[in-house]
């Protein structure tokens, strides 16, 4: 199985409309956003090409191929426009032996870490700032960073899981990283 995942798109159509282009160029089996995907936050400036609603027509084109957790900026109302659910504080999956723990980063992250073993992977967004290392537990964690409005001067971009290894990739398709698996 194929993921892409990626976090913090917050309303901008431009950059969501990028990530989806090369969701469908990567040939993924399945989009995972992990949060704030339609309002920027009273912290961030709006990002550029602010349109929630171009998002939620572009996003809810592809539905069934979305797993979503809850970020810090979405809301009800965000549930009820959004054809998947955005209202999990956290989801996961197994890939192989390993869990991949799923979170927008606000509740659970490194300082607050989820009961997790050696080799399993915890995914979280929230920051802005794209990372991937492992822990001193011998967890995996790994931050795809922000579509929209990266910080400390990471690039915008997504990240690849694969059987073989984590990748993380610019909104160009350009390899920033790589952890193999």
């Amino acid at each position: 199985m194929k993921l892409m995942i990626a976090s913090d798109i917050h309303g901008s159509l431009k950059y969501c409309r990028e990530l989806v282009e090369r969701y469908t160029q990567e040939k993924c089996d399945k989009l995972i956003l992990l949060g704030d995907v339609l309002y920027h936050g009273p912290r961030n400036d709006l990002p550029e090409e602010y349109n929630p609603k171009g998002v939620i027509a572009l996003l809810n084109g592809m539905a069934q191929e979305i797993l979503c957790v809850r970020g810090n900026c979405e809301a009800e109302v965000d549930d009820m426009v959004l054809d998947f659910n955005v209202l999990a504080e956290y989801a996961f999956l197994y890939h192989g032996a390993r869990m991949i723990f799923l979170t927008h980063g606000h509740k659970f992250n490194p300082q607050n870490m989820p009961k997790l073993k050696k080799g399993d992977i915890l995914f979280n967004g929230h920051t802005h700032v794209s990372k991937i290392e492992e822990l001193s537990d011998g967890v995996i964690y790994a931050n795809p960073g922000s579509v929209s409005i990266p910080k400390e001067s990471t690039p915008r971009g997504y990240m690849i899981v694969d059987d073989v290894a984590i990748t993380h990739k610019t909104l160009d398709g350009e390899v920033i990283e790589q952890k193999a698996l």
